[in-house]
This record gives structure tokens, C-alpha cells and sequence, in this order.
């Protein structure tokens, strides 16, 4: 697969006048048919509000078909929050894009609309933009919720500290670490480096943070002051039944593996791709549990591509065996 780093799949992202009043923060929330969850994200978001010179509050909205966002915006908002809704669909990474073109501020954070930050997001990330001012990019750890807003896992301990990170890139070229709610960017580095790459349906986030990565310093807050929700109808869930999200994961591997240094490329590309099929195997166990026989399999038919090991084979007829015998 020859997969390279091309900026002809990235949106540029136009500078603002040096010259304009601008806020410090730009919040930019991404909706798509999630409007019972926009409320909890902006009532997160309004909860720490500094003022609108400070912070821009947008929600751009994909065209959504099943709910009224604006709705929501004008009933929480009460002004304070903007409005922008697609003319007609365009994908969730092209709203992405979107997002990033009407960001104001100096600092942005995407937050999706069915996503949330708790108390602390916006004071202590931002503090750490203050102490270290030549970092790109700024990340803390997250929550992994469900569609009730129960809490399902904690994300690994990058550091005990809050700080930049050692050797990060070598870290995240191999697998994500960072989801989209907990990060914040600067908007001179989306400006450098452009937007997602439109190459990619589900992983684009992770490339975007690894790219980032590969040019600027990160730094990271330990305290978990995100969270990520997963369910059914969110662009995760419905990926990880069809195992794009394994062939996006790939795809999005051999693009970072083109900002590694070339001693190192073959052997984290290696690592990257062992990573995926451990996560693949999961999911496959996972649906298997659920009763899902064609999204285990479909997990199973990619983490076969990963791997091509003779342990894939057999577990792969292992869990068709199981499916058959439960079928009776």
C-alpha cells in the first residue's frame, strides 16, 4: 500500500488578520443527528464559559435529518452560542474542516456534539499552553462513556504530571492515544499543517494528532477532563461493525509511518500493525459476547489481513464454530 503524506488530501486553513479582535479559545462543536446529546456538551461548555471575548462557541452542524440542533443552540445558548448549519451533508471530516476555517481563537477545541469536558478542561489545559508556549498541541486523559452517559473506562496514565511528553511521537506513530474531546490545538498549527486527511473515514483524528506530533512539542494533563461517548449511531459504532475502522487504521499507519525517520519505519509500522490486530481481536471477542456473528467476522476477515498468522486462522474457525453451535 503506498500511502504517503500528501497535503493535496488536507484543506488549507487560512491565517486570520493579524490585525482582528481575536478570543483565546475557539470552541467548535460538530454535530449530526445528536441533538439530546448537544445538550449536555454545551451545558459542559457553558458551565466554564470565561465571556465571548475570550471564547468562541460555535456548533456546525452536518445537515442533520432526525433532530433540531439550532434548537438546542437557542435554548442553551440564549445567544451566547453560534449557529452554523451545512447547506447539505458533507462528512463528519469535512465539517471538520468547517469547524477549523470559522475558528477565531488562538487555541481550538473540537468538541463533538455528543461529547463532554468537565470542570477544569478549559483552566488547566489552557495553563499549560501558558508554561509551555512552545508546544503545538495540549491533551489530557479521558473517560470512555456509554449512550447513557455511564462511565466505562479510564484511558492509560501518560505521565503522573502534567508536562510535555518525552518521546510522544514514537509513542502515538504506533497506535491512538488521544481522542478528539481531550485535545486542544493551536490554530497556527492547523494553519502549518492543514486540516484531516481526506483519505481517511475513521482515523483521521489519529493521524492529525501524530502529525501533529511529528512537528511540535505535546504536553499533557493527567487529571481526565474529557469524555468520550460511544454508541450505536455514532460514527464508531457503526464503523467497527463493518471493520472499517481496521482498514482505515491501516491506511492511516502507512501515512504516519511517512513522518518516521527511516531507521525507525519498518519496525514501528510492525508494531503499529500488531497493535491493530490486537484491538481487532478484542472487538471480534466483544461481538462475539453480543451475538453479533457478522460484525465478529468482518473483524476477523481484517485482523486476518493485519497478521496472516496461523493463530488468526484458527481463531477465526474457532468463533465460526461457536457461532454455529449456538445457532442450533
Amino acid at each position: 500500500m503506498n500511502l504517503q503524506a500528501d497535503k493535496n488530501y488536507r484543506t488549507i486553513i487560512p491565517p486570520l488578520l493579524t490585525d482582528s479582535e481575536r478570543p483565546l479559545w475557539s470552541v467548535m462543536i460538530p454535530t449530526y443527528n445528536c441533538a439530546d446529546y448537544l445538550r449536555e456538551t454545551l451545558q459542559a461548555v457553558l458551565s466554564q464559559d470565561p465571556g465571548p471575548h475570550k471564547m468562541q462557541i460555535e456548533v456546525v452542524d452536518d445537515c442533520s435529518t432526525k433532530d433540531d440542533p439550532e434548537k438546542v443552540v437557542n435554548e442553551l445558548g440564549k445567544g451566547r452560542v453560534s449557529f452554523f448549519r451545512q447547506p447539505q451533508n458533507v462528512g463528519h471530516t469535512k465539517n471538520f474542516d468547517t469547524c477549523l476555517s470559522r475558528s477565531r481563537g488562538q487555541l481550538v477545541h473540537l468538541l463533538h456534539g455528543d461529547d463532554r469536558v468537565r470542570n477544569g478542561f478549559y483552566e488547566k489545559i489552557g495553563k499549560l499552553f501558558l508554561d509551555y508556549e512552545e508546544i503545538g498541541a495540549a491533551f489530557c486523559r479521558h473517560i470512555f462513556m456509554d449512550e447513557n452517559s455511564h462511565w466505562q473506562l479510564l484511558s492509560p496514565l501518560e505521565s503522573p504530571k502534567p508536562g510535555i511528553l518525552d518521546g510522544w511521537f514514537e509513542k502515538i506513530a504506533i497506535k491512538q492515544r488521544i481522542l478528539t474531546p481531550s485535545i486542544v490545538v493551536k490554530r497556527e498549527v492547523y494553519e502549518q499543517l492543514g486540516s484531516f486527511d481526506h483519505r481517511l473515514s475513521w482515523a483521521e483524528d489519529w493521524e492529525m494528532w501524530a502529525r501533529i506530533a511529528a512537528y511540535y512539542p505535546i504536553a499533557y494533563e493527567p487529571e481526565p477532563l474529557a469524555e468520550y461517548r460511544s454508541h450505536s449511531t455514532s460514527n464508531t459504532g457503526r464503523y467497527i461493525r463493518t471493520a472499517e475502522n481496521l482498514r482505515d487504521l491501516k491506511r492511516a499507519s502507512y501515512i504516519i509511518n511517512s513522518y518516521v525517520k527511516d531507521s525507525h519505519k519498518k519496525d514501528l509500522l510492525q508494531r503499529s500493525f500488531q497493535k491493530h490486530t490486537d484491538y481487532g481481536i478484542q472487538t471480534l471477542k466483544q461481538f462475539y459476547l453480543s451475538g453479533d456473528k457478522e460484525g465478529a467476522m468482518a473483524q476477523w476477515k481484517e485482523v486476518w489481513q493485519l497478521s496472516k498468522s496461523p493463530y488468526i486462522l484458527w481463531l477465526g474457525l474457532i468463533y465460526w464454530l461457536k457461532f454455529l453451535k449456538r445457532g442450533k
